[in-house]
């Protein structure tokens, strides 16, 4: 056995063996997060509270915008210095994301404490212990990335693999104790459990490399190159972020409480489409930073990536489209989600349209080229705000013509596909964009 999986790495090559490691690893912690998604979170969360799981959890991104930018910072550092083997530089810029992650965790309770109350009345949902609770999640979840880049970078996919198979039964435990007690706050208890044990068992995995003395990092060049990559992280996030986050709130605060459960449940499935697409932009990210750093053409691992996630996600759809009904129907509470059976493959083709973005901006970000932000961060800022003067136009009485409100409402604006319209076109023309953008780019090197 051990010969034919070295006859397969070798034939495969190093970028489609390892994607393909990872993918089986993650499929197998997925058939627990399945049973989470599908069974657990229907069973103890009431369909009229079932929708509003989506914002919250955009919330919770949100509040975690700015550990994020510091963790994408910190990958696209980490890739510069595990190429030239510089492991005391990264132990010394390790230790910096436990000051920089209190930091930001002080100012997410004082923005959470004014800011949290009045969202939880927007989505309708009365839980006074659940901002805490939301809080550790999306920070945890947050600065998680940092170590798991940090295996990612040195190609530790083998660690990687068995990360991501004990953390779902560990998410699992904590939210068959918690959910019982308080559905929606044990869902977030469950989602802190994975990063949480992902960051313990990562310092473990690169005990090795961090084992190095540490040597100085913070030059007055690094602190300018380090400020800049925050800077446009932090400033994609904040975009994304919001166009999310609003996204998720709209379609819970404008549709009736079984319409964004209905959507809850058809993203469970749709949202398998995307296993295929996180294993690949995970394993894209160092090979292409390594090309791009030799000046060769990143754009075959992209194409190659892209085909093969269309194979995936449409033998996934197809199923949905004779039998969506019949699967939905044997979900807790599947007598009332059943109806939305359409929206599964309608999603799946929404998911597949940002992979194509996913796989784009991942090898842009790889290779230190940030001029696709001149046209992304707009197309990205432009989304919610529509969607917020189309859905709102009601707080918009006498400053709008009553004919355009009168229009929205007419057309039934507030209806679940009408909102999917919204997010495929808007989706498609990003997606295209990206292929054009794409088609310029040749290479590019690490700075």
């Amino acid at each position: 056995m051990r010969v034919f999986l070295e006859k397969l790495h070798t034939r495969l090559g190093d970028f489609w063996w390892y994607s393909l490691m990872l993918f089986c690893a993650c499929r197998a912690a997925d058939l627990l997060n399945a049973f989470v998604g599908l069974w657990l979170v229907p069973k103890y969360v009431d369909p009229t509270e079932l929708g509003a799981v989506m914002p919250l959890t955009q919330f919770a991104n949100f509040l975690a915008i700015p550990v994020a930018a510091f963790a994408n910072t910190f990958r696209n550092e980490l890739t510069r210095l595990s190429i030239g083997k510089e492991f005391g530089k990264l132990k010394t810029l390790m230790r910096g994301v436990f000051v920089a992650t209190a930091i930001f965790l002080f100012l997410a309770i004082v923005v959470a404490r004014f800011v949290l109350p009045a969202f939880l009345e927007r989505i309708r949902i009365v839980e006074g212990s659940l901002g805490l609770v939301i809080i550790a999640a999306s920070f945890v979840g947050a600065v998680a990335p940092i170590y798991t880049n940090a295996l990612q970078a040195l190609k530790k996919f083998k660690a990687q693999s068995i990360l991501s198979i004990v953390g779902a039964p560990v998410r699992l435990i904590a939210m068959l104790i918690a959910m019982p007690i308080r559905a929606i706050t044990g869902y977030f208890v469950g989602q802190a459990a994975t990063p949480a044990f992902s960051i313990a068992a990562s310092v473990l995995a690169l005990r090795k490399e961090l084992s190095v003395k540490a040597e100085p990092y913070w030059t007055n060049d690094v602190i300018r190159r380090f400020s800049k990559l925050f800077a446009i992280f932090a400033l994609i996030g904040i975009v994304d972020g919001f166009y999310l986050l609003v996204e998720a709130t709209v379609l819970r605060q404008r549709l009736p409480d079984i319409d964004s459960a209905g959507y809850y449940m058809a993203t469970r499935f749709s949202e398998i489409s995307t296993f295929l697409a996180a294993t690949l932009s995970f394993t894209i990210f160092s090979f292409a930073a390594e090309k791009a750093a030799n000046g060769e053409d990143t754009r075959p691992l992209v194409v190659k990536s892209l085909l093969a996630n269309a194979c995936f996600c449409l033998a996934l759809a197809i199923p949905f489209i004779f039998f969506g009904k019949t699967i939905l129907s044997l979900l807790p509470n599947g007598d009332q989600y059943s109806a939305y059976w359409w929206s599964v493959p309608w999603l799946i083709g929404i998911t597949y349209l940002t992979s194509i973005i996913a796989f784009f901006i991942t090898t842009e970000f790889s290779a230190n080229r940030f001029a696709f932000l001149k046209w992304y961060l707009p197309l990205d800022l432009a989304y919610p705000v529509l969607l917020l003067l189309i859905t709102g136009h009601g707080y918009l009485s006498g400053i709008i013509p009553a004919q355009w409100s009168e229009f929205l409402t007419t057309h039934n604006i507030y209806s679940l596909r009408t909102m999917l319209w919204w997010m495929t076109i808007f989706n498609a023309i990003k997606a295209s964009t990206c292929l054009v953008a794409m088609n310029k780019t040749s290479a590019g090197t690490i700075t």
